[in-house]
């Protein structure tokens, strides 16, 4: 047992450092391949022996749900800071300090303090982290609470593979403070595939933090930066320069954008070097934190009730602001759905001027307190260059002009209905804006890419050319483009080729295009793949639907239902009958199957997304061994392959015991491409 013990120690470390040059340096030593051949085999050892120490790689994300968050007072408080709005506010800031200083020599000539020193530091808008360590292992993480006592969040902050579970001092205890945060491209791919899109990273890592599961928290590819030694009972640093250092050397992930100046005019200019490229980060930043650099300075000038004297923060810009709601419409998409678009008094903030703002449903106007807030003023945020929202209305009273639901389609007066959430608009034939939606959807890019195509083209061929649905583009003639307002001859013939070029695109994009309720790309590919044709996919059950991957019952219905309206089987027909032949998938070629393969005779189940290979890619390459890819998971499923966002069918897999691969390098070199 020593012995294993022993091994088990030595992989941990070996695991440990090659983690820290991945993960916290981006300088990895090792592949994909050889990374997880020592996490496999340090899995084995722990199964074999029974040891499995706190500090174990293979302990950063649990299996059990947490109940509630416990109480965790802080060894050493955490401040707020003081807020400097401007350049003037920087410069009284500094003022005071210089005076600070001048009446502490005043008073100590034998022992005078030096002159003013400065860091400037990023102000990270993410969920603040406290972080315990005994003798070198994490033992505790909390949020900031009141700054005396927080929440501990220990399962969750150690789904971060950037905070270390161990670090090289091991001298008594230390608390060190950062930011937790979802980066930008974290947050953007997994939006991709998210069944419900987050709205803004600074929430999605509150969220996720703040989450009773810590695989939920897993999912989100959450990040850290350490900033501050906020306690130690033995280690003390002369400035804040050599602190920052410690930090480095105990392997914990700090900013590289701290930066010292000796005066407050260089300070100044850093913070319009940062703040005019401030979007440039792949994290969000509402401002920089100015800090005394020397230690004794700090510890002379002391707090207020409420700040340290040494330190402010400068505030950028808002991304916040306060305005007036002017009124909401309800705009009907190509499905029919009504969504509320408010207009509010135009407004600045960061440098853009926001005239509309967007509000998902009336759900989402009751929980923001908003139903009567007509002409009152609201609070808008704009985050991450997206449609601004509106967070809630500023004051609590009912005094406003009321936000009314409509009765009727505002588009067309027809009937509407509530499906969830959402309402809808039932009239799918006479209703303009869905049908130009549809035929807009039809055109785009991703779909059958209709060269010059563009919404303004859509609504002119609805009002002058009674165009009424995708399969009318391919019954219109030069005579007729020619005699349209702004169209001669050589946008008419282009228009006129773009159609049919597009005849021939593949079934996935021709599948997009219709615009199946409830799939997207992946979802048609699926199904181009699978089938290879419009008539076996056209007459496809909902069971044989489910049976692919990532296809539940409610998408399979929403494929069946629409292959089953006799207007989208017209359209298809004169589609098809217009000379539209979308191309089926290319077969790969046929694979020798060696029964040695670990995936041979297998029942497979793919959950969640894999960056590499792709669902649909793995699905092939699976079958191509000889497994049996299906899409839910039962007592007879083998093998569950979890991708990111991995969700319910992974659940079950745990539930019933059925063997996991939960990293897609791990996937690949089972499959012998790695």
């Amino acid at each position: 047992m020593g012995e294993q013990r022993t091994e088990i120690e030595q992989l941990i470390a070996i695991i440990e450092r090659h983690n820290y040059l991945y993960y916290t340096l981006d300088k990895p030593e090792l592949s994909d391949a050889e990374y997880d051949a020592l996490y496999d085999k340090l899995v084995r050892l722990e199964q074999e022996s029974g040891v499995v120490l706190p500090h174990s790689p293979t302990q950063r994300v649990g299996g059990e749900l947490i109940k509630g968050f416990p109480e965790h007072r802080h060894l050493a408080r955490l401040w707020s800071l003081d807020k400097a709005q401007n350049k003037d506010g920087l410069l009284v800031w500094q003022t005071r300090a210089q005076k600070l200083l001048d009446q502490y020599n005043a008073a100590n000539p034998d022992n005078p303090l030096p002159p003013l020193s400065y860091a400037v530091e990023l102000k990270f808008d993410g969920l603040t982290l406290n972080l315990t360590y005994d003798r070198g292992e994490l033992v505790q993480a909390a949020t900031r609470g009141n700054g005396v006592v927080g929440e501990g969040i220990l399962a969750q902050v150690k789904t971060i593979r950037t905070i270390p579970l161990r670090i090289p001092y091991s001298e008594g205890i230390l608390e060190v403070q950062g930011e937790g945060m979802m980066f930008l491209s974290a947050f953007a791919k997994y939006n991709e595939t998210a069944a419900e899109p987050l709205k803004n990273a600074r929430n999605a890592a509150a969220g996720a933090l703040r989450n009773q599961n810590p695989r939920l928290t897993a999912e989100r590819k959450l990040n850290a930066f350490i900033y501050n030694v906020g306690y130690s009972d033995r280690v003390a640093f002369h400035d804040h320069r050599a602190m920052i250092q410690f930090l480095r050397d105990n392997h914990f992930k700090v900013s590289p954008d701290i930066r010292f100046f000796d005066t407050i005019e260089e300070v100044a200019e850093e913070l319009t070097r940062i703040e005019a490229m401030r979007h440039e980060f792949d994290y969000l930043i509402d401002g920089a934190v100015v800090k005394i650099n020397d230690m004794r300075t700090r510890e002379a000038f002391g707090y207020t009730d409420k700040f340290p004297r040494w330190a402010v923060a400068y505030k950028f810009e808002a991304e916040e602001a306060i305005t007036t709601l002017l009124s909401v419409s309800w705009e009907v998409g190509r499905t029919g759905k009504l969504t509320p678009v408010a207009k509010v008094e135009p407004v600045d903030i960061a440098g853009v001027t926001v005239q509309n703002c967007t509000l998902n449903n009336l759900g989402d106007i009751e929980r923001k307190n908003l139903q009567f807030a007509l002409g009152k003023e609201v609070f808008i945020r704009r985050s991450n260059d997206v449609i601004p929202e509106i967070l809630g209305k500023v004051t609590d009273d009912k005094d406003g002009g009321e936000i009314l639901v409509p009765s009727v389609c505002p588009a067309c007066g027809s009937e509407v209905e509530w499906r969830g959430a959402h309402l809808f608009c039932l009239n799918r034939t006479g209703c303009r804006p869905q049908l130009i939606g549809r035929i807009t959807h039809f055109a785009a890019r991703d779909a059958m890419d209709i060269d010059t195509f563009s919404i303004a083209t859509a609504e002119q061929l609805y009002d002058e050319l009674g165009v009424r649905d995708p399969a009318d583009l391919f019954d219109l003639t030069y005579e007729q483009l020619i005699g349209l307002d702004r169209f001669g001859e050589k946008k008419a013939n282009k228009l006129l080729e773009a159609f049919e070029k597009c005849k021939k695109r593949d079934l996935a994009s021709f599948l997009f295009a219709l615009g199946i309720p409830n799939t997207g790309k992946t979802t048609t590919k699926v199904l181009a793949d699978h089938f290879g044709g419009m008539e076996p996919l056209m007459a496809a059950t909902a069971e044989q639907l489910t049976g692919l991957p990532d296809i539940g019952g409610i998408v399979a219905d929403s494929i069946v239902s629409f292959f089953a309206d006799p207007l989208m089987q017209t359209s298809i027909a004169r589609m098809l009958a217009a000379g539209v032949s979308p191309k089926a998938p290319d077969k790969p070629a046929a694979a020798s199957v060696s029964p040695d393969n670990p995936f041979f005779g297998k029942t497979v189940v793919l959950t969640g997304t894999l960056p590499t290979l792709g669902r649909d890619e793995a699905t092939k390459k699976l079958e191509a061994l000889g497994a049996k890819v299906t899409g839910s998971v039962s007592k007879k499923t083998d093998i569950v392959i979890a991708g990111e966002s991995a969700g319910s069918k992974l659940t079950k897999a745990q539930e019933l015991g059925i063997r996991i691969i939960d990293d897609e390098a791990e996937l690949l070199r089972l499959i012998g491409e790695a």
